[in-house]
């Protein structure tokens, strides 16, 4: 799947502690993540997402947290043990090439996918991948780093996801990223 996998060194920078005061993740999915939900954490890392997701979603709720490193996996598991949040969390390593989430079809209310479909191969593909995963009412949440993506690339990526069915809901705004809401047509 990936043209170029972030290294699992950067993994330990992607969850420090600093990077919450300028990402807060809270702030980023608390308007759409509530309480019981199914929520879908593609290239999920270390769990910089994940954990807060899950203390959101509660008890009723659950993070199916999806990385195609086994590495960033058992750090993310060590993380959630130690939060007491594993049992909130679902673990699925996907292939190269595909999310493998056909166990999941319509089970998901929100996916968030945060720097990761630059290092995607096959964007349609992982586009309708995730949304055969959502409900009918579900949505999705793309940010890509300004670093790495530019403008011309990122509206490309827009456009793949409106081929694969994805409508725009807006462009939320967090720092340094570019950000677009979707929803199923």
């Amino acid at each position: 799947m990936a043209k170029r996998v972030c290294p699992f060194w950067v993994g330990y920078l992607l969850v420090s502690p600093l990077r919450t005061l300028i990402q807060n993740p809270k702030k980023i999915i608390s308007r759409y993540v509530t309480s019981g939900m199914k929520v879908l954490d593609i290239g999920c890392g270390m769990g910089f997402f994940s954990l807060p997701i899950a203390q959101i979603v509660g008890s009723s709720g659950k993070v199916i947290c999806v990385d195609v490193q086994e590495k960033m996996i058992k750090s993310l598991k060590k993380r959630a043990e130690k939060a007491g949040l594993i049992d909130r969390i679902e673990i699925h390593i996907c292939h190269q090439n595909s999310l493998s989430l056909d166990n999941l079809n319509e089970e998901i209310d929100f996916a968030l996918a945060f720097a990761v479909v630059h290092e995607v191969s096959n964007v349609g593909r992982f586009f309708s991948e995730i949304y055969k995963s959502l409900k009918p009412t579900g949505m999705l949440l793309v940010a890509e780093p300004k670093g790495h993506v530019s403008k011309k690339d990122f509206e490309i990526t827009i456009s793949v996801a409106q081929q694969n069915r994805f409508q725009i809901i807006n462009h939320p705004q967090v720092w340094r990223s570019r950000t677009i809401l979707l929803k199923k047509s």
